[in-house]
Protein backbone atom coordinates (compact mmCIF):
# COMPACT_ATOMS: atom_id res chain seq x y z
CA UNK A 1 0.00 0.00 0.00
CA UNK A 2 2.79 2.43 0.90
CA UNK A 3 4.57 1.65 -2.37
CA UNK A 4 1.38 2.40 -4.30
CA UNK A 5 0.95 5.76 -2.53
CA UNK A 6 4.58 6.70 -3.25
CA UNK A 7 4.19 5.80 -6.92
CA UNK A 8 0.97 7.85 -7.17
CA UNK A 9 2.66 10.86 -5.57
CA UNK A 10 5.65 10.43 -7.88
CA UNK A 11 3.29 10.32 -10.85
CA UNK A 12 1.52 13.53 -9.76
CA UNK A 13 4.85 15.26 -9.14
CA UNK A 14 6.32 14.14 -12.47
CA UNK A 15 3.19 15.27 -14.32
CA UNK A 16 3.14 18.68 -12.63
CA UNK A 17 6.83 19.45 -13.21
CA UNK A 18 6.77 18.14 -16.78
CA UNK A 19 3.71 20.27 -17.57
CA UNK A 20 5.51 23.32 -16.20
CA UNK A 21 8.57 22.59 -18.34
CA UNK A 22 6.48 22.08 -21.49
CA UNK A 23 4.27 25.15 -21.01
CA UNK A 24 6.75 27.61 -22.50
CA UNK A 25 7.31 25.47 -25.60
CA UNK A 26 3.56 24.91 -26.02
CA UNK A 27 2.95 28.67 -25.89
CA UNK A 28 5.72 29.59 -28.33
CA UNK A 29 5.18 26.71 -30.76
CA UNK A 30 1.41 26.41 -30.49
CA UNK A 31 0.55 30.11 -30.62
CA UNK A 32 3.37 31.64 -32.64
CA UNK A 33 4.39 28.74 -34.88
CA UNK A 34 7.99 29.01 -33.67
CA UNK A 35 9.84 25.68 -33.48
CA UNK A 36 11.92 26.69 -30.46
CA UNK A 37 14.90 24.33 -30.20
CA UNK A 38 16.39 26.58 -27.50
CA UNK A 39 13.57 25.82 -25.07
CA UNK A 40 15.73 23.51 -22.96
CA UNK A 41 18.39 26.19 -22.72
CA UNK A 42 15.84 28.63 -21.29
CA UNK A 43 15.12 26.03 -18.58
CA UNK A 44 18.88 25.78 -18.07
CA UNK A 45 19.12 29.58 -17.67
CA UNK A 46 16.60 29.39 -14.84
CA UNK A 47 18.62 26.72 -13.07
CA UNK A 48 21.86 28.67 -13.44
CA UNK A 49 20.08 31.82 -12.29
CA UNK A 50 19.18 30.00 -9.07
CA UNK A 51 22.82 28.95 -8.77
CA UNK A 52 23.98 32.56 -9.11
CA UNK A 53 21.58 33.62 -6.35
CA UNK A 54 22.86 30.84 -4.07
CA UNK A 55 26.50 31.75 -4.74
CA UNK A 56 25.66 35.36 -3.86
CA UNK A 57 24.51 34.17 -0.44
CA UNK A 58 20.85 35.14 -0.98
CA UNK A 59 17.74 33.14 -0.13
CA UNK A 60 16.48 30.80 -2.84
CA UNK A 61 13.28 32.84 -3.30
CA UNK A 62 15.33 35.73 -4.68
CA UNK A 63 16.00 33.49 -7.67
CA UNK A 64 12.42 34.02 -8.88
CA UNK A 65 12.59 37.80 -9.56
CA UNK A 66 16.20 37.50 -10.71
CA UNK A 67 15.39 34.79 -13.28
CA UNK A 68 12.23 36.58 -14.41
CA UNK A 69 14.21 39.75 -15.09
CA UNK A 70 16.93 37.75 -16.87
CA UNK A 71 14.38 35.90 -19.02
CA UNK A 72 12.52 39.11 -19.91
CA UNK A 73 15.77 40.70 -21.14
CA UNK A 74 16.94 37.58 -22.98
CA UNK A 75 13.49 36.86 -24.42
CA UNK A 76 13.01 40.44 -25.63
CA UNK A 77 16.43 40.54 -27.28
CA UNK A 78 15.99 37.16 -29.01
CA UNK A 79 12.51 38.04 -30.26
CA UNK A 80 13.62 41.46 -31.47
CA UNK A 81 16.81 40.29 -33.17
CA UNK A 82 15.80 36.87 -34.55
CA UNK A 83 12.31 35.52 -33.98
CA UNK A 84 10.19 38.43 -35.23
CA UNK A 85 11.60 37.92 -38.72
CA UNK A 86 10.67 34.23 -38.80
CA UNK A 87 7.08 33.95 -37.50
CA UNK A 88 5.05 31.17 -39.16
CA UNK A 89 8.22 29.71 -40.71
CA UNK A 90 8.77 26.62 -38.52
CA UNK A 91 11.76 25.20 -40.41
CA UNK A 92 13.61 28.52 -40.38
CA UNK A 93 12.93 29.00 -36.67
CA UNK A 94 14.14 25.43 -36.03
CA UNK A 95 17.51 26.21 -37.60
CA UNK A 96 17.82 29.64 -35.99
CA UNK A 97 16.91 28.48 -32.47
CA UNK A 98 19.10 25.38 -32.78
CA UNK A 99 22.05 27.66 -33.40
CA UNK A 100 20.89 29.86 -30.52
CA UNK A 101 20.76 26.81 -28.23
CA UNK A 102 24.38 25.97 -29.08
CA UNK A 103 25.40 29.57 -28.42
CA UNK A 104 23.64 29.62 -25.03
CA UNK A 105 25.22 26.31 -24.00
CA UNK A 106 28.69 27.47 -24.97
CA UNK A 107 28.16 30.78 -23.18
CA UNK A 108 27.16 29.02 -19.95
CA UNK A 109 30.07 26.61 -20.36
CA UNK A 110 32.50 29.51 -20.75
CA UNK A 111 31.19 31.22 -17.59
CA UNK A 112 30.53 28.27 -15.26
CA UNK A 113 32.54 25.41 -16.75
CA UNK A 114 31.30 21.97 -17.80
CA UNK A 115 31.27 20.31 -14.38
CA UNK A 116 28.05 19.57 -12.52
CA UNK A 117 26.64 22.12 -10.09
CA UNK A 118 24.01 21.71 -7.39
CA UNK A 119 21.60 23.83 -5.39
CA UNK A 120 21.10 23.39 -1.65
CA UNK A 121 17.72 21.96 -0.72
CA UNK A 122 15.53 24.94 0.16
CA UNK A 123 12.82 23.02 2.01
CA UNK A 124 14.39 19.92 3.59
CA UNK A 125 12.47 17.28 5.43
CA UNK A 126 9.39 15.24 4.72
CA UNK A 127 5.66 15.44 5.33
CA UNK A 128 3.57 12.43 6.29
CA UNK A 129 0.80 11.96 3.75
CA UNK A 130 -1.47 8.92 3.51
CA UNK A 131 0.86 6.95 5.73
CA UNK A 132 4.10 7.70 3.86
CA UNK A 133 6.82 10.30 4.30
CA UNK A 134 7.17 12.39 1.16
CA UNK A 135 9.60 15.26 0.48
CA UNK A 136 8.07 18.56 1.58
CA UNK A 137 9.56 20.51 -1.34
CA UNK A 138 7.87 18.22 -3.86
CA UNK A 139 4.47 18.64 -2.22
CA UNK A 140 4.81 22.43 -2.11
CA UNK A 141 5.87 22.43 -5.74
CA UNK A 142 2.83 20.37 -6.79
CA UNK A 143 0.51 22.86 -5.07
CA UNK A 144 2.21 25.93 -6.55
CA UNK A 145 2.23 24.49 -10.07
CA UNK A 146 -1.48 23.60 -9.81
CA UNK A 147 -2.24 27.16 -8.66
CA UNK A 148 -0.10 28.60 -11.46
CA UNK A 149 -1.91 26.62 -14.15
CA UNK A 150 -5.32 27.52 -12.72
CA UNK A 151 -4.37 31.21 -12.77
CA UNK A 152 -3.19 31.01 -16.39
CA UNK A 153 -6.35 29.16 -17.43
CA UNK A 154 -8.66 31.73 -15.85
CA UNK A 155 -6.62 34.67 -17.15
CA UNK A 156 -6.59 33.32 -20.71
CA UNK A 157 -10.33 32.62 -20.68
CA UNK A 158 -11.50 35.83 -18.98
CA UNK A 159 -9.06 38.65 -19.79
CA UNK A 160 -9.11 41.03 -22.75
CA UNK A 161 -5.47 40.20 -23.48
CA UNK A 162 -6.38 36.52 -23.70
CA UNK A 163 -9.11 37.37 -26.21
CA UNK A 164 -6.64 39.37 -28.32
CA UNK A 165 -4.16 36.48 -28.26
CA UNK A 166 -6.90 34.10 -29.47
CA UNK A 167 -7.68 36.50 -32.31
CA UNK A 168 -4.00 36.78 -33.24
CA UNK A 169 -3.56 32.99 -33.29
CA UNK A 170 -6.78 32.34 -35.23
CA UNK A 171 -6.40 35.03 -37.91
CA UNK A 172 -3.41 37.39 -37.61
CA UNK A 173 -4.39 39.47 -40.65
CA UNK A 174 -7.93 40.07 -39.41
CA UNK A 175 -6.65 40.82 -35.90
CA UNK A 176 -4.33 43.50 -37.32
CA UNK A 177 -7.17 44.91 -39.40
CA UNK A 178 -9.32 45.51 -36.32
CA UNK A 179 -6.54 47.37 -34.52
CA UNK A 180 -4.75 44.65 -32.52
CA UNK A 181 -0.99 45.23 -32.39
CA UNK A 182 -0.06 41.65 -33.28
CA UNK A 183 3.69 42.33 -33.37
CA UNK A 184 3.69 43.64 -29.81
CA UNK A 185 1.37 40.85 -28.66
CA UNK A 186 3.55 38.19 -30.30
CA UNK A 187 6.62 39.63 -28.59
CA UNK A 188 4.94 39.55 -25.17
CA UNK A 189 3.76 35.97 -25.82
CA UNK A 190 7.29 34.87 -26.71
CA UNK A 191 8.74 36.55 -23.62
CA UNK A 192 6.08 34.91 -21.44
CA UNK A 193 7.02 31.51 -22.86
CA UNK A 194 10.69 32.14 -22.08
CA UNK A 195 9.81 33.24 -18.53
CA UNK A 196 7.79 30.08 -17.82
CA UNK A 197 10.74 27.97 -18.99
CA UNK A 198 13.05 29.94 -16.69
CA UNK A 199 10.69 29.47 -13.74
CA UNK A 200 10.66 25.73 -14.45
CA UNK A 201 14.45 25.77 -14.24
CA UNK A 202 14.32 27.54 -10.87
CA UNK A 203 11.75 25.06 -9.53
CA UNK A 204 13.77 22.01 -10.63
CA UNK A 205 17.21 23.37 -9.67
CA UNK A 206 17.32 21.94 -6.10
CA UNK A 207 16.51 18.44 -7.40
CA UNK A 208 18.67 18.01 -10.51
CA UNK A 209 22.26 18.16 -11.60
CA UNK A 210 22.95 21.51 -13.24
CA UNK A 211 25.22 21.49 -16.27
CA UNK A 212 25.36 23.20 -19.71
CA UNK A 213 23.76 20.20 -21.46
CA UNK A 214 20.81 19.70 -19.10
CA UNK A 215 18.44 21.45 -21.49
CA UNK A 216 18.60 18.68 -24.10
CA UNK A 217 16.64 16.22 -21.96
CA UNK A 218 13.95 18.80 -21.22
CA UNK A 219 13.66 19.68 -24.91
CA UNK A 220 13.09 16.05 -25.88
CA UNK A 221 10.58 15.48 -23.06
CA UNK A 222 8.70 18.62 -24.07
CA UNK A 223 8.33 17.50 -27.67
CA UNK A 224 7.20 14.04 -26.51
CA UNK A 225 4.42 15.69 -24.50
CA UNK A 226 3.29 17.83 -27.45
CA UNK A 227 3.34 14.82 -29.77
CA UNK A 228 1.00 12.91 -27.45
CA UNK A 229 -1.21 15.77 -26.23
CA UNK A 230 -1.35 17.92 -29.34
CA UNK A 231 -1.00 21.66 -29.84
CA UNK A 232 -3.27 24.53 -28.98
CA UNK A 233 -4.99 23.51 -25.75
CA UNK A 234 -4.24 23.30 -22.05
CA UNK A 235 -6.10 19.97 -21.98
CA UNK A 236 -3.67 18.53 -24.51
CA UNK A 237 -0.67 19.77 -22.57
CA UNK A 238 -1.86 18.28 -19.27
CA UNK A 239 -2.97 15.02 -20.88
CA UNK A 240 0.30 14.64 -22.75
CA UNK A 241 2.29 15.37 -19.58
CA UNK A 242 0.22 12.79 -17.68
CA UNK A 243 0.72 10.09 -20.31
CA UNK A 244 4.46 10.69 -20.71
CA UNK A 245 5.09 11.06 -16.96
CA UNK A 246 2.91 8.04 -16.14
CA UNK A 247 4.70 5.87 -18.68
CA UNK A 248 8.13 6.98 -17.49
CA UNK A 249 7.37 6.57 -13.77
CA UNK A 250 5.66 3.18 -14.17
CA UNK A 251 8.22 1.56 -16.47
CA UNK A 252 11.15 3.05 -14.54
CA UNK A 253 9.76 1.60 -11.29
CA UNK A 254 9.17 -1.83 -12.83
CA UNK A 255 12.28 -2.12 -15.03
CA UNK A 256 14.80 0.72 -15.09
CA UNK A 257 15.21 4.40 -15.96
CA UNK A 258 16.54 3.41 -19.37
CA UNK A 259 13.49 1.21 -19.91
CA UNK A 260 11.26 4.17 -19.02
CA UNK A 261 12.95 6.37 -21.60
CA UNK A 262 12.65 3.68 -24.30
CA UNK A 263 8.95 3.25 -23.46
CA UNK A 264 8.33 7.00 -23.76
CA UNK A 265 10.21 7.15 -27.07
CA UNK A 266 8.26 4.17 -28.44
CA UNK A 267 4.96 5.71 -27.35
CA UNK A 268 5.82 9.01 -29.05
CA UNK A 269 6.72 7.23 -32.30
CA UNK A 270 3.41 5.36 -32.24
CA UNK A 271 1.51 8.63 -31.78
CA UNK A 272 3.42 10.24 -34.66
CA UNK A 273 2.46 7.27 -36.82
CA UNK A 274 -1.13 6.64 -35.76
CA UNK A 275 -2.32 10.01 -34.42
CA UNK A 276 0.03 12.77 -35.62
CA UNK A 277 -2.17 15.59 -34.29
CA UNK A 278 -2.14 14.19 -30.74
CA UNK A 279 -5.08 13.54 -28.43
CA UNK A 280 -6.19 17.17 -28.37
CA UNK A 281 -5.43 19.74 -31.00
CA UNK A 282 -6.94 22.99 -32.22
CA UNK A 283 -5.47 22.40 -35.66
Amino acid sequence: MELLVVNILNFVFATATLALVVLGLAIIFGMLGVMNMAHGEFVMLGAYGALVVQNAGLHFLFAIPFVLLLCIIVGWFIEWSIIRHLYRRPFDTLLATWGLAILLRKGIEAIFGRDYKSIDQTLPGTVQLMGVDYPAYRLVLIGLIALFFLSIFLWYRKSNTGARIKAMVTNPALASAVGIDTRHLARLTFIFGVCTAGLAGVALAPMVRIDPFMGLDYLLSSFFVLVVGGLGSLEGLLTGASVIAGTDVTVSALISKTGGYIAVLTLSILFLWLRPNGLFSSR
